[in-house]
């Protein structure tokens, strides 16, 4: 069975990425707009771009709903807020902390503090001005290195690359150089509106070629 994208609705097509392309990790992104009113929000289309120097991506889409009789997709707060400042915060979402992050995802008006929205608390970064979850065990400062955009009609992604500035650590977290995944307990994201924890690893060595 081939699927051509040529030949299939976005919506269609968008379903299958989702079902396949998974367990997905969650960028969930803090940023300040131009007022500096807070603004956090979640994104699955997330991964680590390099790690010398160390770079952070993730995908925010342009909105479904056209902006202002354009023809053209509506830029999430997140994306706006990170063209306007350069900077932003990539907080790692723990299980304890998932109903937290799935309250900040609604699709609240610009200029609405999800922070609070959620009952989270703010933590100061120190190399920029976007505030971190405090509750969460890991935060990425980063700087915009760049933003590849994939159109402007609804739905297309645009792809944020984040160069780290620093990382804050939760002392019950790192241990010996390494983080202890069984303290973070991270969560990752399924089709709909289902998600997964990780209960089960298996070890496989490389092959010594």
């Amino acid at each position: 069975m081939i699927v051509e994208f040529d030949k299939t609705s976005p919506e269609a097509f968008y379903k299958i990425l989702i079902g396949s392309v998974l367990p997905r990790p969650i960028a969930w992104v803090s940023t300040l707009n131009k007022e500096g009113v807070p603004n956090l929000a979640p994104f699955s289309f997330f991964t680590v771009a390099s790690s010398n120097p160390p770079v952070l991506c993730f995908a925010p889409a342009l909105k479904l709903e056209v902006f202002e009789g354009t023809g053209k997709g509506k830029p999430k707060d997140t994306l706006k807020n990170i063209q306007d400042t350069g900077e932003f915060v990539v907080n790692i979402v723990s299980h304890e902390l998932a109903e937290k992050m799935n309250q900040s995802s609604g699709s609240y008006p610009p200029g609405i503090n999800e922070f609070e929205k959620a009952g989270l608390s703010t933590a100061p970064s120190t190399y920029v001005a976007a505030p971190r979850v405090a509750e969460s065990l890991v935060n990425f400062e980063c700087k915009l290195h760049q933003v590849i955009s994939f159109g402007e009609h609804p739905g297309a992604g645009n792809l944020v690359l984040g160069r780290i500035q620093c990382a804050h650590l939760d002392e019950k977290v790192y241990k010996s150089g390494r983080i202890d995944i069984e303290v973070l307990q991270p969560i990752g994201r399924l089709a709909g509106m289902e998600y997964c924890e990780i209960k089960e690893r298996f070890v496989m060595l490389r092959p010594d070629v």
